[in-house]
């Protein structure tokens, strides 16, 4: 249970799909790899889901696929059997949670205000659904109402979008969002899975926020990395800065003291989320340098090395600051 809590955490971004013909869930789900977010919530809005579920989990296995809008424990027992690996309801029903705890298949209901959250809290639950979320009052809603609870985390679903997204995940307590923008009905029924992967690739691109950060250039030793960053900061009117293992021109350049990292230096690229966007380089099968990790007092990571250079660089991702 705890490993789809955890693989959902990484993937940040829960696709919402209610989905009205069977034979379009494939297509679909390799449309949601291709966008780089092999995941879906098949929601039992419509009488295909069931068959949509089986058809996700034996064609494209490699898709997380859970079910939504799950209103009755006969809706649940059908999700599991066809292969739903997690179970997600509108509000509080205790029948189809207590379902799914004796399953051991990790169920979120939606919780709107305290008490439900409490009846979370009382079947031994971790992390529930926030819905409607918009309706609820955003953000900032949640973030008072989660005050008291330390120990929950939340997927809010309904009214997030593209533009508010960065606004939920940026909170500590958000275990990811769920949402439709990326995988609206017309798109399926039309077909338009091009336009699915294009949106899912747009989605994950600023969920991550991948950007340079500086340049870390190799140099001989001491003497050299400080003739090179004056003359950086000289030509530029950068800010000159000493440290202890490299001297800073500005911001974005980096000049190590000695052999650093890379056969000529690194290239920092910063990033949203480092634990989301190690989990996206792996799954498109790009390998991180574990050993490299430095991470805060409590586990954090907040910056790593992949193992392999680019062009002569080593890369080196940082945690954005909060």
């Amino acid at each position: 249970m705890d490993y789809i809590l955890t693989k959902i955490s990484q993937l940040g971004i829960i696709p919402v799909v209610k989905i009205e013909d069977a034979t379009d869930a494939v297509p679909l789900a390799k449309a949601l790899i291709e966008g780089g977010l092999p995941v879906a919530e098949i929601t039992f809005r419509t009488q295909a889901a069931e068959q949509a579920i089986k058809n996700i989990v034996s064609h494209t296995p490699e898709v997380l696929v859970g079910a939504g809008t799950v209103l009755s424990t006969e809706q649940a027992e059908k999700a599991v059997n066809a292969g739903a690996k997690f179970i997600v309801s509108p509000g509080f029903n205790p029948e189809v949670v207590k379902f799914c705890i004796d399953k051991g298949v990790p169920v979120t209901p939606g919780c709107s205000n305290p008490t439900d959250i409490e009846m979370a809290i009382g079947f031994g639950l971790s992390v529930v659904k926030f819905f409607p979320a918009e309706a609820c009052g955003g953000i900032k809603a949640l973030k008072s109402i989660s005050g008291p609870y330390s120990g929950i985390k939340f997927i809010p679903t309904g009214g997030i979008n593209a533009d508010n997204l960065n606004d939920y995940l940026s909170f500590d307590k958000i275990l990811a969002c769920g949402g439709s923008w990326m995988v609206k009905s017309d798109l399926i029924k039309e077909g338009r899975f091009d336009e699915i992967t294009k949106l899912t690739k747009e989605t994950v691109k600023r969920m991550l926020g991948f950007e340079p950060a500086h340049v870390g250039i190799n140099t001989e030793n001491e003497e050299s990395s400080l003739k090179i960053a004056k003359e950086y900061s000289n030509l530029f009117n950068f800010v000159f800065k000493k440290g202890n293992s490299s001297n800073f021109a500005g911001e974005g350049i980096e000049v190590n003291k000695g052999k650093g990292p890379g056969k000529n230096g690194h290239i920092a690229i910063k990033t949203n989320n480092i634990t989301r966007a190690i989990s996206y380089l792996q799954r498109n099968g790009i390998e991180i340098d574990e050993n490299t990790a430095k991470k805060t007092p409590n586990g954090s990571t907040i910056a790593v090395y992949l193992k392999e250079e680019t062009g002569g660089f080593a890369v080196h991702l940082l945690q954005k600051k909060q």
